[in-house]
């Protein structure tokens, strides 16, 4: 493994596999770091069916390996590893990670986000014993058996829709009195016999023996408290950008998120973000794919005046 690139991409989704495929057409010596399974969010869906080109969708997992299979044959190289720092210098970037330091011209941010957490007694004794943030993953543990899911945008309604084809039962709860899911998510989860809806509920608690037997509400309007009887509870409130370790190297918002021009450009030359860690960035798998394409045409640009 090289330790001197032209370009270093920082995650595997959908927004640095497309940073990465445009570096490496562009003969830019490149190398794509990723902490876990390249492909990154999209890995969790089910089905992806508003990814143009595929009118019949395709599931997450496809389209990340085809990505990725797409990257690398142009010669982008990959390594599995976390980006622990970095440190820019003159005229070069130094990119630290548990497999030792790169060294880049360019490097182009793409590390994405992870599921919130709720942040309740019981989350984090209960995670892997009832407590899950991928249906995806888990549904198949809970066949038969009734299930909740926390959150009412599109993401919680993925996978509560995904549940329906295991569990028994799956109630949605949400702190308001109507879904934030897209109006086609919506339709498709009111007309779903298994799915019922508590409104204007949060949780408060996760309790159980072993593994998850119950989850205790409380009605945010009348303030009354209630528990349902659960055998899983899967938790989908929103999303946090893993900028941990850019805290002291970048101006971040306050949620966290990478601030950026058009170019995709910090306030750091040779830096570049792309994809859910960008401020205002719409989450979607397609404007991940643009922002990763944005960033390293301007990369190219960068490097070619270095």
């Amino acid at each position: 493994m090289n330790r001197e690139y032209e370009v270093v991409i920082i995650g595997g989704g959908p927004a640095g596999l497309t940073a990465g495929l445009y570096s490496s057409r562009a003969r830019l010596n490149s190398l794509l770091i990723e902490k876990g399974l390249v492909g990154g969010q999209i890995l969790n869906a089910e089905k992806v069916d508003n990814y143009p080109g595929f009118p019949e969708g395709i599931s997450g997992l496809e389209l990340g390996q085809l990505m990725h299979q797409q990257a690398t044959k142009y010669g982008l190289q990959t390594i599995i590893a976390e980006v622990t720092g970095i440190e820019p210098q003159q005229k070069q970037i130094v990119v630290k990670t548990t497999e030792g330091n790169f060294i880049a011209k360019a490097v182009i941010i793409a590390s994405g986000s992870e599921r919130r957490k709720l942040g309740i007694p019981g989350e984090e004794e209960f995670t892997g014993k009832g407590v899950s943030y991928c249906a995806t993953c888990d549904a198949a543990f809970f066949r038969d058996r009734p299930v909740a899911v926390v959150g009412g945008g599109n993401a919680a309604i993925t996978e509560a829709l995904h549940l329906t084809k295991f569990a028994s039962k799956v109630t949605v709860i949400h702190r308001r009195n109507q879904l934030r899911a897209s109006s086609i998510m919506q339709e498709k989860a009111f007309s779903e016999p298994k799915i019922e809806f508590l409104w204007d509920t949060v949780a408060e608690a996760i309790e159980g023996e072993n593994s998850v037997g119950r989850i205790k509400l409380r009605q945010v309007k009348t303030g009354k408290k209630s528990s349902l009887e659960i055998a899983g509870v899967f938790i989908s409130v929103g999303l946090k950008p893993n900028t941990d370790y850019l805290k002291d190297v970048l101006p971040l918002d306050d949620g966290g998120y990478v601030i950026t021009n058009d170019k995709m450009e910090t306030e750091i030359p040779g830096i570049f973000a792309a994809g859910d860690i960008r401020r205002n960035s719409a989450r979607q798998a397609i404007t991940a794919a643009g922002d990763g394409a944005t960033a390293a045409f301007y990369a190219e640009k960068f490097i070619t005046q270095y």
